[in-house]
């Protein structure tokens, strides 16, 4: 089921005017100089869906408006399945939040998926280890509930065994001998559905590097895990030969919340070998191939927010990437200050565009 943002205002937050934006379902433009507040319509949209910002560590007094009369945050929206509309709306305080849909309380998300891409990320991801495995728990359990609740059994089976490694209290080795089964468990079944994921995410990758950047390499993304074919039996084992070692440190050593993910760019892996445009590309390829996954899982795409990519292509692969955009028909909202990718999206002839300024609507 098709499912998009039709209109959209918010009160309060960060410096939006209370404007209703009323999108097209394919390709909406955001213009204006940096600091009007372009990304901050993509956050709202991100936190109306999700109910948190793509920003880390941002909290409610970050987000609410320095002009604010009221100490809360408004949003108001209609969304779009298929051609039935309604609306949804929200309130949040510094203590709570409250959200309905149809005008009815709820505590379910809407049917709302969004991914925002962010190309300054690329350094992080392919210089940050654990930035990279965050990334790729994050996308994944966008795709599976399966595998968002298996990370959450792993985590918390962690997060015991090293609170009881760090503060041993009496007994604690009955306590991680009662607890490592469990996570050799966890460990083994989420580890599967990494591999199962990977394996159909490298299916899209390189025809979508050669569709928007009009070049031929092969990319593909390897997990590195000492933990490859094991079974739940010699996972269990290897914690508990490796317990006189985690006392020494206060802390389980290594588990999977220890692997890598390498993204090789034919055959060499990308942040020793490619430049840092082939870095940038490929991450870029990465994420859109990882669209084309979530339309093959749920049978339409998420939202697309595309925070000013201008900087990363040349103007024939701005060309490649917004006939990508026009063939596929999902519903993306790309921000840009730059004047020549401007005059570029604005030929766009079915597109909606929006000019900011101090964070009004022109």
């Amino acid at each position: 089921m098709e499912v998009k943002l039709h209109k959209l205002q918010v009160t309060n937050f960060r410096n939006l005017n209370t404007d209703v934006y009323e999108f097209s379902d394919n390709i909406n433009c955001i213009f204006g100089n940096n600091g009007n507040g372009k990304t901050n319509i993509l956050e709202a949209i991100h936190f109306l869906a999700n109910r948190k910002s793509f920003r880390k560590n941002t909290s409610f007094p970050q987000i609410i408006s320095i002009e604010s009369e009221k100490p809360e945050i408004l949003f108001s929206s209609i969304i779009k399945e298929e051609n039935n509309l309604f609306p949804y709306t929200g309130k949040w305080s510094l203590k709570n939040h409250e959200w309905y849909i149809d005008n009815k309380i709820t505590k379910k998300k809407p049917n709302l998926k969004t991914v925002f891409i962010n190309p300054f990320d690329s350094y992080s991801f392919h210089s940050i280890p654990a930035f990279r495995r965050e990334w790729f728990d994050s996308l994944f359990s966008k795709l599976s509930s399966e595998y968002k609740s298996t990370l959450k059994k792993f985590n918390d089976s962690l997060k015991f065994r090293n609170s009881l490694l760090s503060k041993r209290p009496p007994q604690y080795r009955d306590q991680i001998k009662a607890i490592d089964p469990l996570l050799a468990e966890n460990t083994v079944a989420l580890l599967k559905l990494r591999y199962e994921f990977l394996t159909e995410l490298e299916k899209y990758c390189t025809k979508i590097f050669r569709d928007i950047f009009d070049e031929v390499h092969e990319l593909k993304i390897n997990l590195d895990s000492k933990f490859k074919s094991k079974t739940v039996d010699e996972v269990h084992q290897f914690y508990n030969e490796s317990l006189p070692k985690d006392e020494i440190m206060f802390k389980t050593s290594y588990g999977i919340h220890r692997d890598d993910y390498v993204l090789q760019f034919d055959g060499f892996n990308s942040y020793e070998y490619c430049s840092l445009g082939q870095q940038k590309m490929s991450f870029l390829s990465l994420i859109f191939a990882y669209i084309e996954l979530f339309r093959y899982k749920f049978t339409s795409y998420p939202i697309v927010l595309i925070d000013d990519v201008s900087g990363e292509l040349d103007s024939r692969r701005w060309k490649n990437l917004i006939d990508y955009l026009k063939d596929k028909k999902f519903q993306v909202m790309i921000t840009t200050a730059n004047e020549n990718f401007r005059k570029k999206l604005e030929s766009i002839e079915e597109s909606k565009k929006f000019y900011i300024e101090n964070g009004y609507v022109k």
